[in-house]
């Protein structure tokens, strides 16, 4: 009897999941194939001019650094309320 008992219990431990996969499988959309144009025609007017001064890409461009103080002008910040010496 109890060996019935296993044989049941690892039918259902076999048998639930391929159930669910066979399921979700069937029930899958199936993607088309991406369609391919039989052929691709290009503009047939003038290539566009090229600039004269090629732009300047971001590695070329130089940016100025902030300048550096001990402490923050505008300090809006609320987090500091409530410390020992705080006459606030």
């Amino acid at each position: 009897m109890a060996f019935s008992h296993r044989i049941a219990a690892l039918a259902a431990v076999v048998a639930i999941p391929l159930g669910i996969a066979a399921t979700s499988f069937a029930l899958t959309d199936q993607p088309k194939s991406p369609e391919v144009p039989p052929r691709v025609e290009l503009d047939s007017g003038s290539p566009t001019p090229t600039p004269s001064r090629p732009r300047a890409t971001p590695s070329d461009e130089v940016v100025s650094r902030p300048p550096v103080t001990d402490s923050p002008g505008n300090d809006d910040d609320d987090d500091d309320r409530g410390e020992v010496g705080d006459d606030g």
